[in-house]
């Protein structure tokens, strides 16, 4: 075997610069320029104190000027903007769950999309009260989409999906007024409490945007997460390989990159199919290798093992190898400056959702119901410019990991339950995973998620924070670009065991596990909070008692906001290594530090310095320990 080391992050910036060296022979910029140009910020913005909802402005609030024209001040326009931000967060993930519902109406024995778990359909319509028993599975399917979509319009009653939490956190949110009505419901109220002449309230403008975020993760998110395993399976652990030594400088490499599986699938498929590869050895290439970037690759790595080339803050990076026929992208997180990039090389940039279009790109709309027919149009146009490709302009990193990724709730109460030969019930149980924490062995768990950030030296937070708790025997569980840094780094190996405590070493040995758990995506957070409320039933307590924290150390866009919210909102306290714009309102940064605390038992702790975030979490895990007597 092997000997297993971390991928370093010098390592990693060496092979950055190199890109860089190459992109400067072809006129490229990037993003590291691009954040130089915008250096210095906009204090006012940095601080939420800028207000643009009305055209009597903009007005910003400085202590000459301590109100806006209409008389709103700091509290007001701070909240309002985190409200927005929020509901812009929201927004973005419900949608893609909405498009998941969409493209379940679509499913069909013969079709582009099938049912591929029915027994997890059955039991999600068991949920919801829908009777199964001598039901055909498609026309199950049908009617499942059908009612999921009515959760976002629906007149009355509040998000199906939060009777999975426990009844202690459900009678807390209904005291608190947060639990979320229809999913486009919260983000229409939002967008009409901030309108000017509404809400200027810090505590109003709180509490909705704790709604808000519950929104997405007991709403949007669960449909997005759930369905999308009805269609192309729940995952299970599978060994794939991460950073962008997975490309390959003789087969075509299509990138794909965004976060809607639907697509990604449909490209997977026709990159596999016989005639396609046919055709890439005609043109003189090995076959074709898909990679991916951000959470579709999250999406087809944990249900595929397709490698993960990079996250967030690597995308430009893969272009700049030379050795990327195109780069295939559905929605949110893209770079414009991709189309741009592209041009400089070969490579074809790929759009296809009128959500996302882009200049300098090649728009191939996609959809359910062309989905076959259009994916195999995407791959056949990457395989032919494979010959346009100048070997000049190719290098690619040779760094590479291995991983072990696809850690959805059902796939960890499997992994426990052949450690314990135990089955309680046909979902199995997290009982062992809670003794552990009791007995000390494990001290507790960080669920760490969220994006790469120019603030932050792209990845060291998430790794730095990683090995810490690792080395203070605490598990994690990762979604979304942190889960990929882990990834890239070799955190994700099984062999790195080694950088455990001995506790969480025996504990990844006796059950076969990487110590770091890949969950999927951002949108798969929700698993997160399904983890931590059946994570409560098991351990015996409220979910704000377990020792378990949240961390985003590189957050950067509305859906983390979005995200944050919901987690703080489920009773988990959550750290931020990036703070929030609302520094410029000490009752917005009261109420999301502490006074949140009295509704949701848990709140945000902001800190930039990451070795002491480090040391908070820790110490929060620590007095829940505490407080429990273990």
């Amino acid at each position: 075997m092997d000997e297993f080391r971390l991928t370093s992050f010098e390592e990693m910036d060496a092979a950055t610069e190199e890109l860089l060296e190459t992109g400067k022979k072809v006129g490229a910029d990037s993003w590291q320029l691009r954040a130089k140009q915008q250096t210095p910020h906009c204090k006012f913005g940095e601080q939420g104190i800028c207000c643009r909802i009305c055209s009597m402005g903009p007005c910003r609030i400085t202590p000459k000027a301590p109100k806006g024209i209409c008389g709103c001040d700091a509290h007001g326009i701070a909240g309002r903007n985190f409200l927005r931000f929020t509901a812009g967060g929201a927004a973005t993930h419900s949608d893609h769950g909405r498009e998941i519902c969409h493209t379940l109406h679509t499913v069909s024995p013969n079709g582009s999309y099938r049912v591929s778990d029915p027994e997890k359909l059955k039991r999600i319509a068991e949920e919801w009260g829908v009777e199964t028993e001598g039901k055909d599975i498609y026309d199950l399917a049908h009617e499942m989409s059908e009612l999921a979509l009515m959760e976002y319009g629906k007149p009355f009653g509040v998000s199906r999906w939060l009777s999975r939490a426990p009844e202690h956190t459900r009678e807390l949110w209904h005291k608190a007024e947060i639990e979320p009505r229809a999913i486009d419901r919260e983000v229409s109220c939002a967008m009409h409490m901030t309108h000017m002449g509404c809400s200027s309230l810090s505590e109003a403008l709180v509490r909705q945007s704790l709604r808000a975020g519950m929104a997405d993760g007991w709403g949007g998110s669960m449909c997005g997460t759930e369905f999308s395993d009805v269609m192309f399976g729940t995952p299970m652990p599978v060994d794939t390989e991460a950073n962008l030594g997975v490309l390959e400088k003789d087969m075509v490499n299509i990138i794909v990159h965004g976060h809607d599986p639907s697509l990604s699938e449909m490209i997977v498929n026709y990159a596999e199919d016989p005639e396609m590869i046919a055709l890439a050895k005609s043109l003189g290439a090995k076959g074709i290798n898909v990679a991916g970037v951000c959470c579709t690759s999250n999406e087809v790595a944990m249900r595929r093992g397709i490698p993960m080339a990079g996250n967030f803050l690597a995308q430009e990076n893969v272009v700049l190898t030379g050795a990327c026929e195109a780069i295939v992208v559905d929605v949110q997180c893209i770079f414009p400056a991709l189309g741009p990039l592209s041009k400089c090389f070969h490579t074809k940039f790929i759009t296809t959702s009128p959500i996302a279009m882009m200049p300098d790109s090649d728009f191939v709309r996609f959809s359910p119901e062309s989905a076959a027919e259009n994916a195999r149009k995407i791959v056949k146009l990457a395989v032919e410019n494979f010959v346009n490709r100048k070997q000049e302009l190719v290098h690619i990193p040779q760094l590479k990991q291995k991983a072990t990724v696809g850690y959805s709730v059902e796939a960890i109460k499997k992994t426990l339950d052949k450690v314990t030969n135990s089955q309680v019930d046909r979902t199995g149980t997290l009982k062992p995973l809670a003794d552990c924490i009791k007995s000390g062995v494990l001290r507790g768990a960080v669920a760490m998620v969220g994006c790469n950030n120019p603030k932050v030296r792209f990845d060291t937070a998430h790794i730095g924070l990683m090995r810490k708790m690792l080395a203070n025997d605490i598990i994690l569980v990762l979604s979304g670009c942190s889960a990929q840094a882990a990834a890239k780094a070799g955190l994700m190996d099984k062999r790195a065991k080694e950088l455990c405590g001995d506790g969480l070493k025996r504990v990844c040995e006796l059950c076969d596990i990487p110590p770091v758990l890949h969950m999927g995506s951002c949108v798969d957070i929700s698993r997160m909070m399904v983890l931590a409320s059946d994570l409560s039933r098991d351990f015996g307590v409220n979910i704000s008692q377990i020792p378990l924290v949240g961390c985003a150390p590189e957050w950067m866009s509305e859906k983390a906001v979005s995200i944050g919210n919901y987690v703080v909102a489920t009773g988990i306290d959550t750290f931020l290594g990036v703070t929030p714009q609302i520094t410029g309102s000490s009752q917005m940064v009261e109420w999301l530090t502490n006074g949140i605390r009295d509704w949701v038992e848990a709140a945000y702790t902001f800190e930039t310095d990451i070795e002491k975030l480090g040391d908070m979490m820790i110490a929060r895990i620590e007095e829940k320990r505490a407080a429990l007597g273990i």
